[in-house]
């Protein structure tokens, strides 16, 4: 495992790296309000032949908090930095939610540096201005707490309180720097990709949690619509951290779909426990 800084104009990122330095790349962007750890259970259960690597989000973790807002041009520009600070290049760039849309950004920026996107729980356009707006105001006045339970019910669904994982990564948002969280949730409200994403012309895979309330299903659904010849996976019992609630699904998921575009080391068999899905 490597750890790396990558400094930025405004911002240093933490950076992790597992897997052997010379693997087909493959680079991890979390969810507003998370951090690195979101693919803790996800990342041990893919092929060993890749080059893993995933960060903190400006704002989030143990990466600085430069101050709100942030555009998501700035987190476009922080990924870009990353792929270059790891001399990667062509690798599968895996976003959710947040991750999502700057997976969508830096593949429309830079197609040298991307040759695949998953994009799991996450869309085009999430929400509205106005949306992102009432909410910075609202977490600005009352605090990351007040607004905790509201944002769990729809990552987990209502019954949240009685899963397991729910209160580690609830502690993880009421964790979140009150400036990260509003910084990015200013970059969401601002970005419209509909246009942009629908001229992409790449390899593309959508997942999405049949529980998800923050970015339903069909929403998922229509944004991989833009992309022509697209992939989408639904998975069942999963809400808006389908890499949290059933991680080995989500893990074959992925796993099935880097085969299928022939990013994984053909001389390096699968681990016992993934196929192809």
């Amino acid at each position: 495992m490597t750890e790396l800084i990558v400094r930025r104009p405004g911002a240093e990122l933490h950076t992790q790296a597992d897997g052997p330095p010379g693997g087909a790349p493959v680079v991890f962007a979390h969810a507003l309000g998370t951090d690195l750890t979101l693919w803790d259970a996800t990342l041990p259960l893919l092929p060993p032949c890749l080059r893993l690597i995933r960060y903190d989000l400006r704002g989030h973790g143990r990466s600085s908090v430069p101050p709100a807002p942030y555009t998501m041009g700035a987190l476009v520009a922080d990924a870009e930095a990353i792929c270059d600070a790891y001399h990667v290049r062509d690798t599968v760039f895996v976003g959710l939610s947040l991750g999502g849309l700057i997976a969508q950004g830096l593949a429309v920026k830079r197609l040298d540096l991307v040759r695949a996107v998953v994009l799991s729980s996450t869309a085009a356009r999430i929400g509205t201005p106005a949306l992102w707006y009432d909410r910075i105001a609202a977490i600005r006045a009352r605090g990351m707490e007040t607004a905790a339970d509201a944002i769990l019910a729809r990552w987990f669904g209502r019954n949240w309180q009685t899963n397991s994982a729910s209160q580690h990564w609830r502690a993880k948002l009421a964790a979140t720097p009150i400036e990260g969280y509003c910084g990015s949730a200013a970059a969401i409200g601002g970005t419209d990709f509909f246009t942009t994403t629908a001229s992409l012309r790449l390899p593309a895979l959508g997942i999405a949690g049949t529980e998800d309330g923050s970015t339903p299903p069909d929403m998922v659904r229509e944004t991989l619509a833009l992309i022509p010849g697209s992939e989408f996976h639904l998975i069942r019992r999963a809400g808006h951290l389908p890499c949290v609630d059933q991680p080995a699904a989500f893990a074959a998921t992925l796993t099935g779909f880097l085969d299928r575009i022939g990013h994984l080391n053909p001389a390096q068999p699968l681990p016992p426990h993934i196929g192809t899905h």
